[in-house]
């Protein structure tokens, strides 16, 4: 098990946070709704009402499920690394999301990061030691304005606006969709300061299949993050993506680095018989944040 290493698991988690580096700052709500057009055909309708009929369809596409709970495995590559292991996924809307990771064929756990609204807690069971930390307290992701919502929503296949709990129905305006392109698949894109976001969605159903959030600063470098997502399966009246891929590449540290993280996931149900705190013993030890993600950052 030599292999298994916290920074294995603890990168995964950097690489889930770049997803909210973005502004806290809330820009200003439009008005109007899309249910007002709602009459008028698509010949009669006026460029921005044709945009904002299609932001309303790929929005709709968000499953209602509360939670979204799965066996899967887990793979990370780091370029220089391959790892492949069993695990499983456990989300409660707008409470947690929670990634374990198990020895295989044993079935114990060797460890697990939680995302909340507060903080994040990576724990590694082999050596019994755990991070626990604010997202404000660690420089690396508050300079980068992280948002539990904002991943919340990448895991959960849907739009989203950085520094907001929520997409309302009069913030759809804000987005951008180029319905003259070609293909199959519209381009809806967000830009926010240094941030730019890109939702490639379907012409037809509205689903995302891919989200690409880039964030180019000359203190920080050029960093991307993309999101692939199939294997759409039934959760309700609505469809979730199974298999889940993302990859995050980052010039930050001088040197480019790209890290790829595949999440296939089983079957997804929703199944709130679990519990979303996580106990620790006394004898786990705990971490300093800010070290452990300079290591991180640094891995080879």
């Amino acid at each position: 098990m030599k292999a298994i290493r916290l920074s294995h698991l603890a990168l995964a988690a950097t690489l889930l946070t770049f997803c909210a580096c973005a502004s806290q700052r809330k820009a200003a709500e439009g008005t109007g709704t899309v249910g007002s057009q709602s009459q008028q055909t698509e010949a009669q309708q006026s460029p921005e009402i044709q945009m904002l009929t299609f932001v309303q369809k790929v929005s709709d596409c968000k499953v209602y499920a509360k939670n979204v709970v799965a066996d899967m495995t887990f793979s990370i590559n780091t370029g220089s690394k391959d790892i492949s292991l069993p695990g499983s996924v456990h989300m409660r809307k707008d409470e947690i999301i929670r990634l374990q990771i198990f020895i295989p064929i044993l079935g114990s756990e060797v460890g697990r990061i939680d995302f909340t609204p507060d903080n994040v807690l990576i724990v590694d069971r082999m050596h019994r030691q755990y991070v626990r930390a604010s997202y404000d307290q660690v420089s690396f992701l508050a300079a980068n304005g992280l948002s539990f919502y904002s991943l919340q929503a990448l895991f959960w296949n849907q739009l989203f606006l950085p520094g907001e709990q929520s997409v309302s129905e009069s913030a759809l305006k804000r987005y951008k969709a180029d319905l003259q392109s070609a293909g199959q698949t519209v381009p809806v894109t967000f830009e926010n300061g240094k941030m730019s976001f890109l939702w490639d969605a379907d012409r037809t159903s509205g689903k995302i299949t891919r989200t690409t959030v880039t964030y180019d600063s000359q203190s920080h470098g050029k960093s991307q993050l993309t999101w692939d997502y199939d294997d759409f399966r039934s959760m309700g009246v609505k469809l979730f993506p199974a298999n889940q891929t993302f990859s995050f590449t980052t010039s930050a540290t001088n040197k480019i680095k790209k890290v790829t993280v595949n999440l296939k996931m089983d079957t997804p149900k929703n199944d709130d018989n679990w519990q979303t705190t996580t106990s620790l013993s006394s004898k786990y030890k705990e971490i300093d944040a800010e070290t452990l993600l300079k290591n991180i950052i640094n891995v080879e």
